[in-house]
């Protein structure tokens, strides 16, 4: 079976940055499963495994925009907030919140005064990625799947 929409996917996968340094891997560990054309890979890895199949081995380069975006610096990824609520040295600090697109990281950029500045760009925003992939099986997403937006069983979540 090829990757198409609605197809749940198990890949091994390394990432790396331009100077080669891994930043990522399931090497060593369980398979990533997903469901394609879902939204759950950055969207040109999942266009550039559109049509593959078992066994089937992807070498890709990412653009920032085609990867996790160019680092927006606007109203919604950066926040300035009172510093009293994030302790006494929180330069640094990494924390999750909610927000209208869903769960976002934020670390703490600058502390001054009793202000501090938040961004919830993404850590590999503005970064050329560099996939090596390796597809480990697909098949049909099951309707259960669909319906939960996720991998169900061996390399999905387990209710």
């Amino acid at each position: 079976m090829q990757i198409a929409a609605d197809s749940v996917v198990l890949i091994h996968y390394t990432l790396k940055d331009d100077d080669g340094k891994v930043l990522d891997s399931s090497g060593g560990g369980e398979p990533l499963a997903y469901i394609q054309g879902h939204g759950n890979l950055v969207p040109g890895l999942e266009k550039a495994l559109e049509g593959k199949k078992d066994g089937d081995a992807v070498a890709v380069t990412l653009s920032p925009d085609e990867g996790y975006a160019l680092a927006t610096r606007r109203c919604c990824s950066v926040y300035r907030s009172d510093r009293f609520r994030f302790g006494r040295d929180p330069q640094g600090m990494q924390f999750q919140a909610q927000t209208d697109e869903g769960l976002r990281v934020f670390v703490v950029t600058a502390v001054v005064g009793d202000m501090v500045s938040l961004d919830g760009n993404h850590p590999l925003a503005d970064q050329t990625l560099h996939f090596d992939v390796e597809v480990v099986s697909v098949r049909a997403a099951t309707a259960e799947e669909l319906e939960h937006g996720h991998v169900h069983g061996a390399g999905g979540h387990h209710h």
